[in-house]
């Protein structure tokens, strides 16, 4: 039977007397009918949904996006753990490796044809390990994903679901799963390492190992189709047995050059000229994270406003890119004279005594004196 998730969740919803979770996976049964041109029978749905009595409208708003009312809260601070957005298409941009992109096609398939595959016993549960660096896109990936199911992104805030009080935890989780089973919504357990961290260390208290068993009881009593996501920078400090529970493991990497030059182009946007040396921004930032290039660029674009300029000054750009990445190096550049002598052995073609000049509005003259200029003990450590 075609859409049968959609029934089973509507009719797990009536006898819960949940009236949004019915309501909710009516709604999503609606758009997929529409989607598959079966027009009329989706207006049907819609119809029901429209005369469905006052109470039910009620519990319709109160599960809105609007009204976080009814967000699952920590027993012991009465914060929400989970954050609510409805993330569109054309606000999340996500640029990914060809390989990974394939990937994620394959994850979106996975939950848009789950009753085909069922039907010919090749259903996979759409969950999915995200893991790599810092800035490499985790949360951004979830974002999308969520837009394009057209699905609320339910981010849970470990800040808030980790309780000091003992149990609280494992209750907060439970909370969060049910929450999520009862609408359609893409789940999202961003940093999963401070729930799932592996068993066995000589530091592990009690309460940490049942954390992990909530949490792995908890993936594990999910409906087959619900949408799960996790992400981790940490993926070395997961239990082995969480790696088991996602049948989609999607490692993350620093963007390649190909990508590299989608980003700067993507995020310098109209205030990159066409004659601005994409080719030399995009071999200067190997090694760097997308979300680098992300800030390099807008504040590129934040120079370029305050100058009164249509684009970004070329080598403007270089040396905001070369001081992130003196920082990312944990190099301390506390001084113009630290900044011109960074630069200089960074790029020293680009960076010209005449450059450098402009640059920083001194006189040439200034700059070789600071080149020439002997550095102390604690700078030459730094430089080099």
């Amino acid at each position: 039977m075609e859409y049968l998730s959609e029934v089973l969740k509507i009719l797990d919803g009536a006898l819960k007397a949940n009236a949004t979770m019915a309501s909710s996976y009516a709604g999503l049964l609606a758009e997929k009918l529409d989607t598959a041109g079966e027009r009329e029978q989706a207006a049907l749905v819609r119809q029901r949904l429209i005369r469905a009595p006052k109470a039910l409208a009620s519990a319709q708003d109160a599960a809105s996006p609007g009204s976080v009312g009814q967000l699952p809260v920590d027993g012991e601070s009465r914060l929400h753990t989970v954050d609510y957005s409805m993330p569109a298409p054309a606000d999340v941009f996500l640029a990914l490796p060809t390989g990974i992109e394939r990937r994620v096609a394959d994850f979106l398939n996975a939950w848009r044809h789950y009753d085909d595959l069922a039907r010919v016993g090749a259903a996979i549960s759409p969950r999915m390990l995200i893991y790599g660096p810092p800035g490499t896109g985790k949360t951004q990936t979830a974002r999308w994903i969520a837009a394009e199911l057209g699905l609320p992104l339910l981010t849970v805030r470990c800040d808030t679901l980790i309780s000091s009080l003992l149990g609280q935890t494992s209750k907060n989780l439970r909370r969060v799963f049910e929450y999520a089973q009862s609408r359609p919504a893409v789940l999202f357990l961003d940093e999963v390492d401070a729930l799932a961290s592996a068993r066995g260390n000589e530091r592990d208290v009690g309460e940490l190992q049942r954390v992990v068993v909530s949490l792995l009881q908890n993936i594990d009593a999910l409906e087959e189709n619900t949408v799960l996501i996790a992400a981790t920078n940490h993926d070395p400090l997961l239990d082995s047995a969480v790696w088991r529970r996602f049948a989609f493991q999607l490692p993350m990497p620093l963007p390649d050059a190909a990508l590299r030059e989608v980003l700067w182009r993507k995020h310098l946007g109209k205030f990159g000229t066409p004659g601005l040396d994409y080719a030399g921004l995009t071999t200067r930032s190997a090694g760097v994270t997308g979300a680098l290039i992300e800030q390099v660029s807008l504040d590129a674009k934040r120079h370029a406003v305050l100058a009164h300029q249509a684009a970004v000054d070329e080598a403007e750009t270089h040396r905001r890119l070369a001081l992130a990445m003196a920082l990312m190096q944990s190099k301390q550049l506390s001084s113009v004279d630290d900044e011109v002598r960074w630069l200089r052995q960074w790029d020293a073609r680009r960076f010209s005594v005449r450059e450098l000049a402009r640059l920083y509005g001194v006189t040439t003259r200034k700059i070789n004196n600071i080149i020439k200029e002997p550095k102390d003990d604690a700078t030459q450590g730094e430089i080099e």
